[in-house]
């Protein structure tokens, strides 16, 4: 066993998983890029046309593939899942509306604190104990995140309303959380394509369904429409697609360790494509987080001991 693997045999992991996993890393990095391409383009539309692209696109390989397996999912597991993609899908509109309103790098960084309100849920809801290390990454997160908000309050920057941003990529982090939990379990059930169906249906259901009562019109813009359809095939599908597809071979730890790595990437791309330099105190208030999340995580399943 080793650290790679937290538990997990290596030994027989096929090579293309390393390539999904070095895809699907990449395709993370490039979500709040198209995001910005999209431009002012109302965020629960944008939502609604990426998960529904998702959806759809994934449709005929559930049809072929699928479909024959679906009865092992009975009225209770569909409910769930429902709720489950419910979830997903208000993530998705909150995490445009974020890095709408602040930079990526601010918009980046907080969404990826999900472990940390996993920990806190399990402890306050769950009632289930960690240890002290634990408890001090997750002060430690909390610390950068306040220090992040506070950078984005003082700085003079392009976004009139950072703050209100960072607001929403917390509420993006803790939408994600729930809908972790909820359907953790789901996921062991049935293969990849039959809990990725439901739940990203739901998904795009559930965005559809909030931009129409909301009155919203779908844009004409070619752009935008090529944003959210990217968006849909590479983060969403490639991106996360390739993090279920690891989990198999790789451990859960390490892989929530490795998506702490699109803060840094999305950042980079940001300065080089639009030129958009986050305020000073973001690059250490980035690095607290992620050591705060990493000692949490790390600590929380052991791999720290």
């Amino acid at each position: 066993m080793s650290l790679l693997s937290g538990g997990f045999s290596t030994s027989g992991t096929p090579v293309r998983v390393y390539f999904l996993l070095t895809a699907g890393l990449i395709m993370f990095a490039f979500a709040p890029i198209l995001v910005r391409v999209a431009g002012d383009t109302d965020p629960f539309v944008f939502a609604a046309i990426r998960t529904m692209s998702a959806a759809l696109i994934l449709l005929p390989v559930w049809m072929i593939t699928g479909l024959s397996k679906s009865r092992e999912y009975d009225r209770k597991d569909n409910l769930v899942a429902l709720l489950a993609g419910s979830m997903l899908g208000l993530h998705f509109i909150f995490w445009i509306l974020a890095v709408q309103n602040t930079t990526i790098a601010s918009a980046s960084v907080l969404v990826t604190i999900h472990p940390i309100i996993l920990i806190l849920i399990e402890a306050g809801v769950l009632k289930r104990t960690f240890p002290g290390m634990v408890w001090s990454g997750v002060m430690i997160a909390f610390f950068g995140s306040a220090f992040l908000g506070y950078s984005d309050f003082r700085s003079e920057t392009a976004f009139e309303h950072a703050l209100l941003g960072d607001f929403y990529a917390f509420i993006a982090a803790i939408l994600f959380a729930l809908y972790f939990l909820i359907s953790q379990q789901l996921r062991q059930k049935s293969d990849w394509i039959n809990y990725i169906m439901r739940v990203y249906g739901a998904t795009g259901l559930t965005c559809l369904i909030v931009a129409l009562w909301l009155g919203k019109s779908f844009p004409h813009n070619p752009v935008v429409w090529l944003a959210a359809i990217g968006l849909a095939i590479g983060p969403q599908i490639i991106g996360h697609g390739s993090m279920n597809y690891s989990v198999k071979y790789i451990s859960p730890v390490v892989l929530s360790m490795l998506v702490l790595t699109e803060p840094v990437f999305a950042t980079i791309l940001a300065w080089v494509l639009f030129t958009e330099v986050p305020p000073i105190l973001t690059f250490p208030a980035m690095l607290i987080i992620m050591a705060g999340i990493t000692m949490a995580w790390t600590a929380k399943k052991g791999i720290a001991k």
